[in-house]
């Protein structure tokens, strides 16, 4: 099957250097170019993207309030956002992750990354650059204000069995189902069952969101190096 990615960014040359990358693989096309978040959303709802390569910064609708429309729409469910950043630590990164985007690339990243994030998204498993995310999460909420917990975040937990509480800190460290399942000696099909049944009881779209939560809630506590 055909990964379908549509690109959004201001820069005219950074999207058409992507589209060479995208086109030139066998297994993913490009379907639309936007400019900001506005067409940005339009070209995903009429093209039908698996993934959108989301830039933050960009004039008009940014690329966080088009996240967060791409996201909330039910009709948009199975459409990935991966956000471009040149910033490793970026409180907008922070709040698309909270707004379902999948995970976060910098545009610095080697070709094969930005590859390979377009699969793993469109497959909807693995959190892009787990532990960058988790580290990226963890400094930002350090600096939040020290207002703790969200106590609504600590309460749904309540929901959670003490296998899924297990599971979501692993997934908060930024471990992949093979090194939890190691980890918890139990199998991987194990692990992505008590994770998937993790965000149905959370409310998560994804992995991204089940780290932000697991900080949000404080059974992850933030450090900073």
């Amino acid at each position: 099957m055909t990964i379908r990615v549509l690109l959004a960014d201001d820069q005219a040359l950074l999207r058409s250097a992507f589209r060479v990358l995208v086109d030139s693989e066998p297994d993913m096309e490009v379907v639309g170019e936007a400019a900001d978040g506005a067409e940005a959303v339009r070209l995903a709802r009429e093209q039908r993207a698996d993934v959108v390569l989301m830039d933050i910064r960009m004039p008009g609708t940014d690329g966080l309030a088009a996240t967060r429309t791409l996201c909330a729409d039910p009709e948009l469910a199975g459409v990935r956002v991966v956000i471009l950043t040149t910033f490793e630590v970026d409180d907008y990164v922070v709040q698309a992750l909270r707004a379902g985007a999948s995970g976060f690339l910098g545009k610095g990243s080697e070709p094969d990354e930005l590859l390979n994030a377009i699969r793993i998204a469109a497959a909807g498993e693995a959190l892009l650059s787990p532990a960058a995310t988790k580290g990226l999460i963890a400094r930002f909420l350090a600096q939040e204000g020290g207002d703790g917990p969200d106590p609504a975040r600590a309460d749904r937990l309540a929901a959670l069995t003490g296998r899924e509480r297990e599971v979501l800190v692993q997934v908060a460290g930024g471990h992949s189902n093979d090194e939890i399942a190691e980890r918890l000696e139990v199998s991987p099909l194990t692990v992505k069952t008590h994770v998937n049944r993790a965000m149905a009881k959370l409310g998560a779209r994804d992995r991204a969101q089940l780290v932000v939560i697991a900080y949000e809630s404080g059974l992850v506590r933030p450090r900073v190096d």
